[in-house]
Parts: C-alpha cells; structure tokens; sequence
C-alpha cells in the first residue's frame, strides 16, 4: 500500500513535467489518483470490518487471559502470606507499645486534670 502510493507520487512528479501541457493526459492522470485513493479506502476498509482480524484479537486476548490467570492467582496467594506474616509481626509490636504508651497517657491525663483543677481553683478565688 505505502509502495504504491510511494509509485504514483513517483510517477506524478515525472508525468507533471511531460504532462503539463497536454489536458487528456493530465485528466487520465487525475483519474489514476482518484482510481488509486478509491482502492486504498475500500482496501483499508475491508481490512479493518475484516471479522477475522477481530475472530484473531479476540483470540489472543482470551489465550493471554488463559495464561494470566494462574499466575494471578499465585500472586494472591503470596500476598495473603505476606499480609498474614506481616500481621502476625506487627500485633504483638501494637501490643507493645500499646502498653509502653498506656502509662504515660495515663501521667499525662492525671497532669492535665491537675492543671485544670488548679485553673478552677483560681477562677474561683479570682470570682469571689
């Protein structure tokens, strides 16, 4: 198709110079170009609606479909350990410093509550 299409442009740059000054051979030039972009469309357009092209994509699609699945499924399978690996290493982790922190939350609540128990009593004292 690109060769052919290479040729006439070939051919129309050796003809427009013969050519030019006779208007029978020009038209039966026109025509050749009109002929040549009629065929290129209809053969374009048969080899895109041909249904074995898309009978083959779809064919290959499904293989490749065939193909991935058992590997998706391992790869499943492998994050389902690594997530359970990872959780059975990260809950006494949590537990950990969940019991390093719960005293010192605990300092700290009971210094807060001291410092708003302070600021009440002198609210009061300044009130009265």
């Amino acid at each position: 198709m690109k060769f052919s299409l290479i040729a006439a442009i070939v051919l129309f740059a050796l003809a427009q110079g013969s050519f030019s000054q006779d208007d029978t051979n020009l038209d039966n030039l026109s025509q050749y170009f009109e002929d040549l972009k009629n065929k290129v469309t209809q053969e374009l357009t048969e080899l895109i609606s041909n249904q074995d092209l898309a009978n083959q994509a779809q064919t290959f699609l499904d293989d490749r479909k065939t193909q991935l699945e058992p590997l998706a499924s391992q790869i499943q399978d492998q994050l389902r350990t690594a997530a359970a690996n990872v959780e059975e290493q990260i809950k006494p982790l949590a537990a950990n410093v969940q019991a390093q922190l719960k005293p010192m939350v605990d300092n700290f609540q009971r210094q807060m509550e001291a410092i708003l128990q302070k600021l009440t009593e002198q609210a009061q004292a300044i009130s009265n």
